[in-house]
């Protein structure tokens, strides 16, 4: 008979690397995910110290694997390794399920969203996890409704005034409550504002529990839950991306090589999740040197054809272009 290992007396480290592949396609921001038992995951693995010289190889590496794809610009987003937030078993990593995974998570951009190859793996529009960050249309004021009074209730449920008073302080500034406005990439402070209050799924499924009556009915309006944790890096990344717009020129990775300013428009709104002033967006962009006009016009068999515009990497920092400072965009909201 074959005696069974005896476990470690004492849990090791597995390192493991997440990647949010962004990309937007017909004016939806969308990321790659992967389905795995307990819903839509980010693209994972396990680090490999023998076979990947960096982290950044060894995710280049796994994404070609688990997706076909190959990534482009990357960075690495944040590290995570909160206590049971991932146990090898789950992510069919060696090890035992008392080891602690923390996973080193990294941002991509694409400009062509590629299909990818297998049925358990699609470019998902990333407002499905995130519901209330989509102003696109206008003030979610329904969507809103719906929690918001929840939200209220969890505040009032704190133990003392000043804790009340506190929480109530963290939900006017993160869902942009007057006096506050709305900021765009507070997305991380939101989510783990709806996790906290019990209204985010992974709350409960994390803690092995039902949600009342209450939660249950509030819950399909709160986003689509992602397996472990990667609702949370998710939401880092979004945050992330949408804070650089305005000192990073990092649009544009997300942008064919020809474009018309509508085009671009379209696609910095589906990043930040509200319409943009038109013709002060235009004057901003035109004026910043960041595009060149060519000659080239685009026609959509109605109205005027639109002049197309290439990314200018002329100047000084052309040869470090990522590092380029003080040269993202202006953001004009649109107040109709």
């Amino acid at each position: 008979m074959t005696r069974k290992p005896e476990s470690r007396k004492h849990p090791q480290v597995v390192i493991g690397l997440n990647a949010v592949l962004a990309a937007v396609e017909n004016a939806i921001p969308k990321t790659l995910c992967v389905k795995r038992q307990e819903g839509w995951a980010l693209p994972y693995g396990r680090f490999d110290p023998d076979k990947h010289r960096t982290f950044e190889l060894g995710l280049r590496d796994l994404v070609k694997q688990q997706t076909s794809l190959s990534l482009g610009f990357v960075e690495q987003l944040y590290t995570f390794g909160d206590e049971g937030r991932e146990s090898p078993s789950a992510v069919m990593m060696e090890g035992e399920d008392s080891d602690r995974i923390v996973s080193v998570g990294y941002l991509g951009l694409t400009a062509s969203p590629e299909q990818p190859h297998g049925d358990n793996i699609a470019w998902r529009d990333w407002y499905e996890f995130f519901p209330w960050e989509d102003w696109i249309g206008g003030d979610p004021k329904t969507l809103l409704a719906k929690f918001l009074p929840a939200l209220e209730a969890w505040a009032k449920d704190a133990d003392n005034m000043p804790q009340q008073q506190a929480r109530m302080a963290r939900i006017n500034r993160a869902f942009g409550i007057a006096p506050h406005p709305w900021e765009e990439e507070r997305v991380l402070q939101r989510y783990e504002l709806m996790y906290e209050a019990g209204l985010a799924a992974e709350n409960w499924r994390d803690r092995h529990r039902q949600p009342p009556t209450i939660f249950a009915n509030i819950l399909p309006f709160t986003g689509t839950a992602m397996a472990s944790d990667h609702r949370r890096i998710l939401a880092t990344a979004i945050g992330r991306l949408r804070g650089k717009l305005r000192y990073r020129p990092i649009i544009f990775d997300l942008m064919p090589g020809q474009f018309t300013l509508f085009e671009l428009q379209r696609t910095v709104e589906a990043i930040i999740g509200f319409p943009l002033h038109k013709q002060n967006f235009r004057r901003g962009i035109e004026n910043s040197g960041l595009v060149s006009k060519t000659a080239q016009v685009l026609s959509s068999g109605a109205g005027r054809p639109a002049a197309l515009f290439v990314l200018n990497r002329s100047g000084p920092s052309s040869d470090d272009f990522h590092d380029r400072s003080i040269q993202g965009l202006t953001l004009p909201r649109w107040r109709g």
